[in-house]
């Protein structure tokens, strides 16, 4: 069965609009010095080597649900999510201190390895977090880039513009929110549900709908659908991205096992612990959040915390009652009816990731 990430060959196409526009990018830098060869290179293996090309499937089915006709200048606008995806993960890894992403080094690891190598001055981790920055606000930059450089009418790109600067402010406020709650020591579930909203339910799923809806010039009741679709599944796919971030395989993650623990996030599945352990197994939850130290042997001590006080079973009865809320969204009749059943694709796919 054809996966929905590869329906209409989307996903060659999205990499392929990809590595053109990236390939034109990179001869812009040369031009400039050829030491900028190491960002075109970083670049081109963060966004062209691995990643699901969710956004832009959304987006893509948003556009086809809403009777947008296929065109390839419609795949490349959709496609300049790839880079605020790249954005956002480059710089999630700097303020996590990440040492990879997909199973390589992460940005600011790759460039601080590059200077040690070349054995330059000054210090080496310094350079590679530099580096990461501004690597990070060149790809959103070319973000805009590409949309604006994507093909499709001014008229389509004026309905498009606001929901792609809206979701792009939403993601960044939703990052703050994220490094502010391990340093407030806000438990809350209610803060946790904020920031996985906006951090990634909202421009993950709902967002890239309502990029292809207005791309396609589709009526209210066509975005209400998608928002009342969107909302919930992002969430749910938040929620399934905090439980790998524990108990997650590293081989299917790309990252070491227990990371969100080291890292101390403020996750739902851990406000739910914190909420339901007693005062002695709140104080070690505690202790063991945001050690960068954390070994093997406490990482699983901590699952079994987690696992004992019943939030990893409350996180997915969440996870099943906000994609069946989801998917209820989605009958009617107003989305096309081959987009609607490649959008309850996508919500499995998203959602029932192996842990």
């Amino acid at each position: 069965m054809t996966s929905p990430l590869e329906r209409a060959g989307l996903r060659p196409r999205v990499d392929k609009a990809l590595a053109a526009f990236l390939a034109a990018q990179r001869t812009r830098l040369l031009a400039i010095d050829d030491a900028l060869a190491d960002v075109a290179d970083a670049l081109e293996a963060f966004v062209l080597r691995g990643g699901k090309r969710l956004r832009p499937a959304f987006a893509y089915w948003g556009y086809r649900g809403a009777g947008g006709i296929d065109a390839d200048h419609v795949v490349a606008a959709v496609a300049a999510l790839e880079l605020v995806q790249a954005s956002a993960l480059i710089h999630d890894d700097l303020m996590d201190r990440s040492d990879t992403r997909r199973g390589e080094p992460s940005v600011h690891r790759r460039f601080a390895s590059r200077h040690a190598a070349a054995a330059w001055r000054g210090d080496a981790d310094a350079f590679g977090d530099n580096a990461a920055v501004l690597l990070g606000d060149l790809a959103l930059v070319w973000s805009d880039e590409l949309l604006h450089s994507s093909g499709v009418g001014l008229e389509e790109l004026a309905r498009a513009r606001p929901v792609f600067d809206e979701m792009r402010t939403e993601v960044t406020a939703g990052q703050y929110l994220d490094v502010l709650t391990p340093v407030t020591g806000d438990t809350s579930l209610e803060r946790a549900g904020k920031v996985a909203r906006y951090k990634s339910a909202k421009y993950t799923v709902e967002r890239p709908l309502l990029l292809g809806a207005a791309l396609a010039g589709a009526p209210p009741e066509v975005t209400g659908a998608y928002s009342a679709y969107g909302l919930p599944l992002g969430e749910a796919f938040q929620l399934r991205d905090d439980v790998l971030g524990v108990f997650g395989d590293p081989a299917q993650t790309g990252k070491p096992a227990g990371d969100d623990l080291r890292e101390g996030k403020r996750t739902y599945l851990i406000a739910a612990a914190y909420e339901a352990l007693p005062a002695a197994g709140r104080s070690e939850l505690d202790r063991g959040l945001g050690d960068l130290k954390l070994d093997d042997a406490r990482v699983e001590r901590l699952r079994a915390l987690i696992t004992d006080s019943g939030a990893l079973a409350r996180t997915e009865t969440r996870i099943t009652a906000l994609t069946t809320e989801a998917l209820a969204a989605l009958d009617t009749p107003v989305i096309e009816t081959e987009a609607r059943s490649v959008l309850l694709a996508l919500a499995d796919a998203a959602t029932r990731r192996a842990v």
